[in-house]
């Protein structure tokens, strides 16, 4: 017999909350991975039909998860965004011009510092939301891709699936890494970068 339910405590980063049923009852957790396939993403108030499964240690857990009076859809295959083949390959081509001497040294030496940089926020800021702590503001993310951390934001997003399914970061994300290469480019081409190398090194 299915339950219906109100969708209650949602945390929509970490992908789950509770459900308390119509005409009292035990609430239920409620993870992501429970909607059918097809479903958009619940948020908090959502009136939803499940069944009530208990695990090992005796919790009550919502499974098969429905929205009240919503069709199901064969789920849409996405394109995955080739987020490490782009960073890797990004930071390649900054090498071999590099070594073709098209580009500074001090450039190339910029991405690989601020990627790690960006690669540490992002991995505690995973670590951070599944221990409910305190996040990493998304504005200091977003300022150290538009410097040029973005290459390892993309390999922290590949390999630790954070940031990666909210569209609003995911928009402001790729407007950086836009900007960032506009504004290399114009370094570059201008001459600025390399005058600054030397001006740096006092070569």
């Amino acid at each position: 017999m299915r339950i219906v339910g109100r969708i209650t405590d949602w945390k929509d980063e970490k992908g789950f909350g509770f459900v308390v049923p119509h005409g009292g009852g035990d609430r239920a957790f409620v993870h992501i991975k429970a909607f059918q396939p097809g479903s958009r993403r619940p948020a908090e108030g959502d009136l939803i039909s499940y069944d009530a499964v208990k695990d090992s240690k005796g919790r009550l857990n919502a499974q098969t998860i429905r929205f009240a009076g919503q069709k199901i859809e064969p789920p849409r295959r996405h394109r995955q965004i080739p987020r490490l083949p782009i960073a890797l390959g990004f930071l390649a081509a900054v090498s071999v011009g590099v070594g073709l001497g098209h580009l500074p040294m001090i450039l190339a030496a910029a991405y690989v510092l601020l990627s790690l940089i960006a690669y540490v926020m992002y991995c505690v800021d995973k670590a951070a939301a599944s221990k409910g702590q305190r996040r990493t503001p998304e504005a200091n993310l977003h300022f150290v891709d538009l410097l040029g951390g973005w290459p390892g934001a993309l390999v922290a997003q590949h390999q630790f699936r954070h940031k990666t399914v909210k569209a609003s970061f995911q928009l402001t994300f790729w407007l950086t890494v836009l900007v960032n290469l506009v504004v290399a480019a114009w370094l570059a081409s201008s001459g600025i970068a390399e005058r600054f190398a030397h001006n740096v090194t006092g070569g």
